[in-house]
């Protein structure tokens, strides 16, 4: 099966010039499977629900972009198609089972058929991604996830994960900051974390680097409407600047201090 190899149809960049220290991070911005594909075998419903991106995390990263003058890298395929937040070897890259639906598209993938897939839709992100961060001279990722409520019959109480990987400088910071931002309901690798496979960006493009790091997950119900997702990203725009301070980082005269 051909795919198309065209950067940009698969990987959106904006504000590619911005000078700004912080490279935002959409890995599930959208639910687009492409024709070639026949919706996977899924259910319109289906392509549509959480389990195939995450619903209002594109519209939250697009308007911190805009608050920090930050670059802004989105997959602009589905996570069912290929999980840009895993590896090529990883089970879950191409799922076939999420949660209560089986994805009938992604049953007995032949190792060529994985390969092809890796190569069309997360070797450009990776290749993409890896460049803004290249670009800036003390880069901070943070990367924007949201998550469903109640998954498999739990309720999940927790409203914001602040989740890391071996390196917890940025996300100790989020975390005492939070008192003066939030009243949610605020955890740390929670509702998932590192043990779930959920932290690959950040090991491949901040951790080895030591670059700052943080991964945000926000409950899907908290950001389902225009006007909540311009609040959260305008609370966790100054939650970033007021966390990213106490490190001695300025977004507006770059340092390396960390």
């Amino acid at each position: 099966m051909a795919h198309s190899n065209q950067i940009e149809n698969v990987v959106q960049i904006t504000r590619g010039d911005a000078a700004s220290p912080v490279v935002l991070v959409c890995e599930h911005a959208s639910h687009l499977i492409p024709d070639e594909f026949d919706n996977l075998g899924l259910p319109e419903a289906a392509k549509r629900s959480h389990i195939a991106w995450d619903p209002g995390a594109h519209e939250v990263a697009s308007h911190m972009s805009q608050h920090l003058q930050a670059v802004l890298v989105e997959s602009k395929i589905s996570r069912l198609v290929y999980d840009c937040n895993r590896p090529p070897e990883a089970p879950d890259a191409m799922p076939a089972r999420s949660e209560a639906f089986a994805i009938p598209g992604n049953e007995g993938l032949t190792k060529q058929d994985r390969a092809q897939r890796a190569q069309a839709f997360y070797d450009p992100f990776r290749r993409s991604l890896a460049t803004q961060i290249n670009a800036r001279k003390c880069p901070v990722i943070i990367t924007i996830h949201s998550f469903t409520p109640v998954y498999n019959g739990t309720v999940r109480d927790v409203e914001i994960g602040i989740l890391q990987d071996d390196d917890g400088r940025l996300a100790d910071a989020f975390l005492n900051a939070a008192p003066r931002h939030t009243d949610l309901r605020v955890q740390r690798n929670a509702p998932y974390g590192p043990e779930h496979g959920v932290t690959h960006t950040l090991k491949t493009h901040a951790v080895p680097q030591r670059h700052l790091n943080v991964m945000i997950e926000i409950r899907n119900d908290l950001i389902a409407t225009e006007s909540a997702q311009l609040e959260m990203a305008t609370l966790f725009s100054r939650w970033a600047v007021d966390a990213l301070a106490t490190l001695g980082v300025s977004l507006e005269h770059t340092s390396c201090k960390v």
